[in-house]
């Protein structure tokens, strides 16, 4: 059992390595979780971040394998409750330990099939994206934020989908110009080819700023030990969508918007009241 433990620890220090590198900002929202959660959180996070850099990065490869391989995987360490791939480990560990629903992981790693096929997407592929590679990964953090309970999932399960939509919604916008120059990928079914018009930009906006109207009545109703951290998230992404308002069309189609340092220490501080 030692052997165990000690090969399921150095799995989710992967996990930790992983999310660290990648991602600076999530990083700072998970520091504001309480302590029990930041582990369970990363193991989802190092989960999606794999399948995302598979039809992402892994270029020169046979991507469609590798994500067919990886969902084999996946669903053999669920299984098996072990793997030898150490996010793969972490990972099926927070599934059991949370009751996660197969349905979810499955939803997501079809989306991410759907970038491998798909270059233009209409609007039922659209709205079958979000969920699969968005709204679904809010879920399965939301099952770890309830310890479990399903009475307490129920009743945020409609306000996470919300605010993970609008998260990934932000993301094409701020990610626009990548998407199509180095992907040839467009997500916004009222873009024609490459064309963002201004009304096009605003509507787009318009849904987003929606979408994080509903989700933040569901983060005041979060627990304690979570709320700060998904509140930083929602305070960074809304900081995008300002900075992207600020911007023409063909601004966002030319240079990619970020948060500076010293304003993420800023919402950092935000978040804590």
């Amino acid at each position: 059992m030692q052997g165990i433990t000690l090969y399921d620890s150095i799995c989710n220090k992967t996990s930790e390595l992983l999310t660290s590198s990648y991602s600076t900002s999530f990083s700072m929202g998970i520091n504001l979780f309480d302590s029990s959660l930041r582990t369970p959180i990363r193991q989802i996070y190092g989960f999606v971040r794999i399948a995302d850099e598979i039809v992402d990065s892994f270029h020169g490869f046979n991507q469609a394998e590798l994500l067919s391989q990886f969902r084999r995987d996946t669903h053999s360490a669920i299984k098996n409750k072990i793997s030898f791939n150490p996010i793969l480990n972490s990972f099926q560990k927070v599934v059991h330990n949370y009751n996660i629903d197969v349905e979810y992981i499955d939803a997501f790693l079809d989306s991410m099939e759907m970038d491998l096929t798909i270059s233009k997407y209409n609007e039922k592929q659209y709205k079958k994206y979000i969920y699969g590679s968005a709204e679904v990964v809010g879920l399965m953090c939301l099952k770890v934020f309830v310890g479990g309970s399903q009475k307490e999932f129920d009743e945020l399960k409609s306000l996470a989908q919300f605010l993970g939509s609008a998260f990934q919604k932000v993301n094409f916008l701020r990610d626009i110009k990548s998407d199509y120059q180095e992907r040839g990928r467009i997500y916004f079914p009222t873009m024609e080819k490459y064309e963002l018009t201004e009304n096009v930009k605003k509507d787009i906006e318009s849904d987003i700023s929606n979408d994080f109207l509903l989700a933040k009545v569901g983060i005041e109703r979060l627990p304690d030990t979570c709320r700060n951290g998904v509140k930083l998230a929602f305070l960074l992404f809304s900081e995008l969508l300002e900075k992207i308002k600020k911007m023409t069309a063909n601004e966002l189609l030319s240079k990619r918007v970020s948060v500076s340092t010293s304003k993420k220490i800023l919402l950092l501080l935000r978040s804590k009241f």
